[in-house]
């Protein structure tokens, strides 16, 4: 028993170098843009694409990756895509124009979408319902806030100490790593019950994701009041609800709309979705404001998020132990609340800022949303989920998470750069007109903040999640 244990535990920490390495592509280019954009000739108005081809085949294609991890097997569907994955790290370090990484960058997004609902609904056939799999997924998540961190912070230094290509190079050693350790630490299993593969709402529901996420990152350009931005929603309205009414008829759906009868899965997406809106958009608004305001390097970029990735792995560790003493709801709770008051400290930002005044107290508030956030989402996502769907489930989460990082970048940009736009018109320095831009910006995620404390408190279930939780830690299969 002690060596399956053992496995399972190594299992985990594979699992979670992967996703921590998914989750850092991320945000790890951010700091880099400047030096991308002159190196390769890149034009301003398509070096959003280095960002958006990453989210917009990611988030297109999570719920595909989920299912065809149910149905064609969990490892084997693992493995495709950290294939897939280290392949395109090493295309996008090697690109020599804009097409070559922006492509690169859109192959990455289609390993990732493979690699995370695969290796969450690994994590979840692997530890049985309980106290087990709440410190499992408490990892999973801890995981998730620390990257989402650590990606701008390891951007910066990889840029200044070596070259931009190392943000991708970086990935290829633990993708072979990966690689190696997979046939060694984890099992195979597959949905049996599941005999054919439901390919026109797999085609539905990624065109209609694709879409929407496409829809999102361009309406800046387009205008959001534009008929060609309205055309792409609508065509994605049309595909999503093509989807719902094939679904609702097939007899072996890709997705069973009955998971989100579950209150608390349900409000795990609302919430995971609100966290990527506020989540995503405030790392980018606080890199340009250090680098266009405050003029840092990308170095000190990177080094200055080192309070927010040091705190919130702490904070995860703190999240992880009390969501088995206190319960995941109040966990939640909290990191909402967190995260809305460290948004209200960026609002006050000012065009003489300093690192102790301006930025400090709110990383360090955004250090503890991070772990006292993404840690209890992530258990309850998969709250009474059936082990059978957990590629569906975990795929349906990172899709929220995805989507709404997407719109809260496109969203709050047109807000900032509309701001901005007006303070330079009447007169005001580049400067204050960028930093009016970022207030706005802020004051419009904190809106979406506070909104996650209303989902977490209204949405979670205290009877499903204490169902799951009081359920003794029981011995799971062996992965192997």
């Amino acid at each position: 028993m002690a060596a399956s244990t053992d496995k399972r535990w190594f299992a985990l920490a594979l699992l979670s170098a992967v996703q921590f390495m998914v989750v850092l592509d991320i945000a790890i280019v951010n700091v880099a843009l400047p030096s991308i954009k002159v190196d390769l000739g890149f034009s301003q108005e398509n070096l959003q694409w280095v960002i958006s081809a990453y989210a917009l085949v990611f988030g297109g294609f999570l719920l595909l990756g989920g299912r065809l991890a149910d149905i064609l097997g969990r490892r084997r569907i693992f493995i495709a895509g950290l294939i897939l994955f280290t392949v395109a790290s090493l295309l996008a370090g090697l690109a020599w124009s804009e097409g070559s990484l922006i492509a690169a960058r859109a192959l990455q997004g289609l390993g990732a979408a493979v690699i995370s609902p695969a290796a969450l609904s690994i994590l979840t056939t692997t530890f049985a319902e309980g106290k087990e799999r709440n410190l499992a997924l408490g990892v999973w998540g801890a995981v998730g806030g620390f990257g989402a961190a650590a990606g701008v912070l390891l951007g910066g230094v990889l840029t200044d100490a070596l070259s931009w290509e190392w943000i991708f190079f970086v990935n290829i050693p633990v993708g072979i790593a990966g690689l190696a350790l997979t046939p060694l630490l984890l099992g195979e299993s597959k949905d049996a019950k599941v005999k054919r593969f439901d390919a026109p709402g797999a085609v539905l529901v990624t065109g209609g994701l694709m879409a929407l996420v496409y829809g999102i990152t361009e309406a800046n350009d387009f205008g959001w009041t534009s008929g060609t931005t309205w055309a792409i929603f609508a065509g994605a309205l049309a595909l999503l609800g093509a989807f719902v009414v094939w679904e609702l008829r097939h007899p072996e759906p890709l997705m069973r709309f009955g998971i989100l009868k579950i209150r608390t899965v349900l409000g795990a997406n609302v919430a995971g979705f609100i966290l990527g809106t506020a989540m995503f958009a405030m790392f980018l608004m606080l890199t340009l404001y250090m680098q266009q305001v405050l003029g840092y390097s990308a170095m000190k970029t990177g080094v200055a998020y080192l309070a927010v990735a040091g705190t919130a792995i702490l904070w995860s560790a703190v999240a992880a132990q009390l969501v088995t003493k206190v319960g995941v709801k109040p966990v939640m709770i909290a990191g909402m609340a967190f995260l809305t008051a460290g948004l209200v400290y960026f609002t006050q930002v000012s065009v003489g800022g300093s690192y102790l005044g301006d930025l400090l107290p709110g990383f360090l508030l955004i250090g503890i949303a991070l772990g006292f956030s993404f840690v209890p989402i992530s258990i309850a996502a998969l709250a009474g989920v059936e082990p059978a769907e957990a590629g569906l489930a975990s795929g349906l989460f990172n899709t929220s998470q995805q989507i709404g990082g997407a719109l809260g970048i496109a969203a709050l940009s047109a807000i900032a750069t509309s701001r901005t736009t007006s303070s330079v018109e009447d007169g005001a320095a580049l400067p204050v007109g960028l930093v009016d831009g970022f207030q706005g910006a802020f004051w419009a995620a904190l809106v979406v903040g506070a909104l996650g404390i209303v989902v977490a408190i209204t949405l979670i279930r205290r009877d499903e999640l204490e169902s799951e939780d009081a359920v003794d830690a029981v011995p799971a299969l062996d992965a192997a």
